[in-house]
Protein backbone atom coordinates (compact mmCIF):
# COMPACT_ATOMS: atom_id res chain seq x y z
CA UNK A 1 0.00 0.00 0.00
CA UNK A 2 1.60 3.29 -0.87
CA UNK A 3 1.77 6.18 0.96
CA UNK A 4 -1.41 8.57 1.51
CA UNK A 5 -1.46 11.80 1.61
CA UNK A 6 -2.37 12.64 4.84
CA UNK A 7 -2.21 16.60 4.42
CA UNK A 8 -6.36 16.15 3.56
CA UNK A 9 -6.94 15.38 6.85
CA UNK A 10 -6.77 17.23 10.37
CA UNK A 11 -4.09 16.29 12.94
CA UNK A 12 -6.91 14.39 15.18
CA UNK A 13 -7.53 11.68 12.35
CA UNK A 14 -3.66 11.66 11.79
CA UNK A 15 -3.34 10.71 15.19
CA UNK A 16 -5.85 8.23 15.68
CA UNK A 17 -3.77 6.64 12.81
CA UNK A 18 -0.78 7.24 14.21
CA UNK A 19 -1.54 5.60 17.44
CA UNK A 20 -2.99 2.57 15.56
CA UNK A 21 0.25 2.42 13.99
CA UNK A 22 2.79 2.52 17.12
CA UNK A 23 0.45 0.06 18.35
CA UNK A 24 1.39 -2.32 15.92
CA UNK A 25 5.02 -1.74 15.38
CA UNK A 26 5.45 -2.42 19.42
CA UNK A 27 3.41 -6.15 18.44
CA UNK A 28 6.10 -6.83 15.60
CA UNK A 29 8.75 -5.82 18.15
CA UNK A 30 7.55 -7.60 20.89
CA UNK A 31 6.75 -10.90 18.50
CA UNK A 32 9.89 -11.82 18.21
CA UNK A 33 11.91 -9.19 15.71
CA UNK A 34 13.82 -7.86 18.78
CA UNK A 35 16.54 -10.16 19.67
CA UNK A 36 16.43 -11.92 23.50
CA UNK A 37 16.88 -9.26 26.12
CA UNK A 38 14.91 -6.39 24.27
CA UNK A 39 11.54 -5.26 24.55
CA UNK A 40 9.44 -2.32 23.25
CA UNK A 41 6.68 -0.05 24.70
CA UNK A 42 5.51 3.02 23.37
CA UNK A 43 4.52 6.17 24.76
CA UNK A 44 6.89 5.67 27.93
CA UNK A 45 8.43 9.07 29.93
CA UNK A 46 12.17 8.32 29.78
CA UNK A 47 13.78 11.37 31.39
CA UNK A 48 13.69 13.87 28.35
CA UNK A 49 11.95 11.29 26.20
CA UNK A 50 7.86 11.12 24.92
CA UNK A 51 8.47 9.81 22.33
CA UNK A 52 6.26 6.86 20.17
CA UNK A 53 8.16 3.92 20.62
CA UNK A 54 11.13 2.98 23.12
CA UNK A 55 13.61 -0.05 22.57
CA UNK A 56 14.93 -1.12 26.24
CA UNK A 57 17.03 -3.85 27.25
CA UNK A 58 16.32 -5.89 30.29
CA UNK A 59 18.92 -5.52 33.09
CA UNK A 60 19.96 -9.48 32.81
CA UNK A 61 20.80 -8.53 29.17
CA UNK A 62 24.18 -8.81 27.42
CA UNK A 63 26.47 -6.48 28.21
CA UNK A 64 26.62 -2.81 26.47
CA UNK A 65 29.75 -3.81 24.52
CA UNK A 66 28.31 -7.17 23.48
CA UNK A 67 26.95 -7.95 20.00
CA UNK A 68 23.26 -8.17 20.51
CA UNK A 69 21.57 -12.16 19.65
CA UNK A 70 19.67 -11.66 16.85
CA UNK A 71 20.73 -9.07 15.06
CA UNK A 72 22.30 -8.52 11.81
CA UNK A 73 26.03 -6.94 11.48
CA UNK A 74 26.62 -3.79 9.73
CA UNK A 75 29.97 -5.19 8.55
CA UNK A 76 28.26 -8.57 7.05
CA UNK A 77 25.27 -7.16 5.22
CA UNK A 78 24.99 -2.87 5.49
CA UNK A 79 21.13 -1.58 5.44
CA UNK A 80 19.74 -1.50 2.12
CA UNK A 81 19.02 2.08 1.93
CA UNK A 82 19.76 4.38 -0.93
CA UNK A 83 21.95 6.78 1.01
CA UNK A 84 24.06 7.47 4.36
CA UNK A 85 24.75 10.58 5.72
CA UNK A 86 28.00 11.15 7.34
CA UNK A 87 29.27 14.25 9.28
CA UNK A 88 31.09 16.57 6.71
CA UNK A 89 34.91 17.25 7.78
CA UNK A 90 33.64 20.91 9.67
CA UNK A 91 31.04 19.34 11.41
CA UNK A 92 30.36 20.33 14.83
CA UNK A 93 29.70 16.68 15.98
CA UNK A 94 28.11 15.86 19.64
CA UNK A 95 28.88 19.00 21.50
CA UNK A 96 28.76 17.21 25.21
CA UNK A 97 28.71 14.05 26.64
CA UNK A 98 26.07 12.43 28.96
CA UNK A 99 25.47 9.52 30.84
CA UNK A 100 22.54 6.75 29.61
CA UNK A 101 19.86 7.38 31.25
CA UNK A 102 18.04 4.14 33.06
CA UNK A 103 14.27 3.68 33.25
CA UNK A 104 13.45 1.55 36.22
CA UNK A 105 16.28 -0.25 35.62
CA UNK A 106 15.98 -0.90 31.95
CA UNK A 107 18.28 1.04 29.53
CA UNK A 108 16.99 2.19 27.11
CA UNK A 109 18.46 1.38 23.36
CA UNK A 110 16.48 2.65 20.92
CA UNK A 111 13.38 4.87 19.88
CA UNK A 112 10.93 5.11 17.08
CA UNK A 113 9.32 8.89 16.14
CA UNK A 114 6.20 8.95 13.77
CA UNK A 115 6.34 13.01 13.29
CA UNK A 116 2.69 14.02 13.12
CA UNK A 117 1.40 17.24 11.94
CA UNK A 118 1.63 19.05 15.30
CA UNK A 119 5.19 18.43 15.33
CA UNK A 120 5.79 20.88 12.36
CA UNK A 121 2.71 23.46 13.46
CA UNK A 122 4.95 25.99 14.60
CA UNK A 123 8.57 26.98 15.30
CA UNK A 124 8.93 25.64 18.91
CA UNK A 125 7.74 22.06 18.37
CA UNK A 126 10.12 21.85 15.63
CA UNK A 127 12.66 22.88 18.33
CA UNK A 128 11.07 20.62 20.46
CA UNK A 129 10.90 17.20 18.19
CA UNK A 130 14.72 17.50 17.10
CA UNK A 131 16.36 18.73 20.70
CA UNK A 132 14.83 15.46 21.79
CA UNK A 133 16.61 13.68 19.12
CA UNK A 134 19.66 15.49 19.40
CA UNK A 135 19.95 14.46 23.51
CA UNK A 136 18.73 10.80 22.47
CA UNK A 137 21.70 10.22 20.10
CA UNK A 138 24.03 12.13 22.36
CA UNK A 139 23.04 10.16 25.26
CA UNK A 140 23.98 6.69 23.10
CA UNK A 141 20.25 6.62 21.88
CA UNK A 142 19.91 5.03 18.47
CA UNK A 143 16.50 6.86 16.97
CA UNK A 144 14.57 5.98 13.73
CA UNK A 145 12.50 8.48 12.62
CA UNK A 146 9.35 8.33 10.27
CA UNK A 147 8.56 11.86 8.48
CA UNK A 148 5.74 10.84 6.48
CA UNK A 149 4.20 14.46 6.78
CA UNK A 150 5.10 16.89 4.19
CA UNK A 151 7.87 19.72 5.11
CA UNK A 152 6.08 22.96 6.01
CA UNK A 153 7.37 26.92 6.62
CA UNK A 154 8.82 25.61 9.79
CA UNK A 155 10.73 22.27 8.87
CA UNK A 156 11.84 23.02 5.07
CA UNK A 157 14.22 20.30 4.46
CA UNK A 158 11.96 18.25 6.67
CA UNK A 159 12.51 17.33 9.95
CA UNK A 160 15.52 15.08 9.33
CA UNK A 161 16.86 18.57 7.98
CA UNK A 162 16.41 20.47 11.11
CA UNK A 163 17.97 17.42 13.26
CA UNK A 164 20.48 17.24 10.85
CA UNK A 165 21.78 21.47 11.37
CA UNK A 166 21.99 20.37 14.78
CA UNK A 167 25.25 18.35 13.92
CA UNK A 168 26.53 19.43 10.59
CA UNK A 169 27.69 22.99 9.19
CA UNK A 170 26.67 22.03 5.78
CA UNK A 171 23.14 21.55 5.34
CA UNK A 172 21.25 18.78 4.03
CA UNK A 173 19.32 19.63 0.71
CA UNK A 174 15.99 17.66 0.70
CA UNK A 175 15.47 15.97 -3.25
CA UNK A 176 12.03 18.37 -4.61
CA UNK A 177 10.39 15.37 -5.71
CA UNK A 178 10.82 13.17 -2.56
CA UNK A 179 10.12 15.04 0.16
CA UNK A 180 9.19 12.56 2.79
CA UNK A 181 12.13 11.16 4.59
CA UNK A 182 12.80 7.89 6.26
CA UNK A 183 15.48 8.25 8.97
CA UNK A 184 17.74 5.86 10.81
CA UNK A 185 20.05 7.34 13.35
CA UNK A 186 23.45 5.60 15.18
CA UNK A 187 24.12 6.80 18.02
CA UNK A 188 28.17 7.44 18.27
CA UNK A 189 30.48 10.57 18.98
CA UNK A 190 29.55 11.37 15.11
CA UNK A 191 26.43 10.04 14.25
CA UNK A 192 25.31 8.64 11.09
CA UNK A 193 22.54 8.20 8.84
CA UNK A 194 20.66 6.32 6.89
CA UNK A 195 17.91 7.69 5.06
CA UNK A 196 15.14 6.46 2.38
CA UNK A 197 13.28 9.58 0.73
CA UNK A 198 9.94 8.87 -0.96
CA UNK A 199 6.40 10.45 -1.90
CA UNK A 200 3.27 10.24 -1.48
CA UNK A 201 2.39 7.20 -3.25
CA UNK A 202 5.43 5.65 -2.33
CA UNK A 203 6.25 1.65 -1.05
CA UNK A 204 7.66 2.02 2.59
CA UNK A 205 11.07 0.34 2.43
CA UNK A 206 12.22 -1.56 5.77
CA UNK A 207 14.26 0.88 7.70
CA UNK A 208 17.08 -0.37 10.01
CA UNK A 209 16.78 0.18 14.02
CA UNK A 210 20.41 0.45 15.12
CA UNK A 211 20.74 -1.91 18.82
CA UNK A 212 24.44 -0.68 18.97
CA UNK A 213 26.43 1.04 16.20
CA UNK A 214 27.22 -2.53 14.66
CA UNK A 215 24.19 -4.10 14.62
CA UNK A 216 20.47 -3.60 13.43
CA UNK A 217 17.24 -5.24 12.69
CA UNK A 218 14.85 -4.54 9.95
CA UNK A 219 11.79 -2.50 10.80
CA UNK A 220 8.57 -3.99 8.33
CA UNK A 221 7.27 -0.20 7.89
CA UNK A 222 4.90 -1.36 5.18
CA UNK A 223 2.55 -4.36 6.50
CA UNK A 224 2.65 -2.68 9.85
CA UNK A 225 1.62 1.04 8.03
CA UNK A 226 -1.16 -1.23 6.32
CA UNK A 227 -2.43 -2.79 9.13
CA UNK A 228 -2.68 0.63 10.86
CA UNK A 229 -4.64 1.42 7.96
CA UNK A 230 -7.08 -0.90 7.38
CA UNK A 231 -8.25 -0.29 11.22
CA UNK A 232 -9.11 3.47 9.96
CA UNK A 233 -12.66 4.20 9.59
CA UNK A 234 -14.04 4.08 5.55
CA UNK A 235 -14.74 7.12 5.93
CA UNK A 236 -11.42 8.89 6.64
CA UNK A 237 -10.00 6.45 4.16
CA UNK A 238 -12.18 7.65 1.51
CA UNK A 239 -11.13 11.53 2.33
CA UNK A 240 -7.33 10.26 2.28
CA UNK A 241 -7.53 8.55 -0.65
CA UNK A 242 -9.77 11.74 -2.52
CA UNK A 243 -12.62 10.06 -3.05
CA UNK A 244 -14.55 12.24 -0.57
CA UNK A 245 -13.85 15.90 -0.19
CA UNK A 246 -11.97 17.23 3.12
CA UNK A 247 -15.04 18.69 4.59
CA UNK A 248 -17.32 15.83 3.62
Amino acid sequence: MPVHDWTRVDAGTFHAFHTAWITHLSETLNGGLLPPDYYAMSEQHGGPFILDVLTFQTPTGSPRDAAPRGGVAVVESPPRVRRKLSLSAGARGTRRTLTIRHVSGHRIIALMEIVSPANKDRPRHVSELTGKIETALMENIHVLLIDIIPPGPHDPQGVHGAVWERFDNEPYPLPADEPLTLASYVADRRPDAYLEHLTVGSLLAEMPLFLDPDYYINIPLEPTYMAAYRGMPAYWRDVVEGKRPPNG
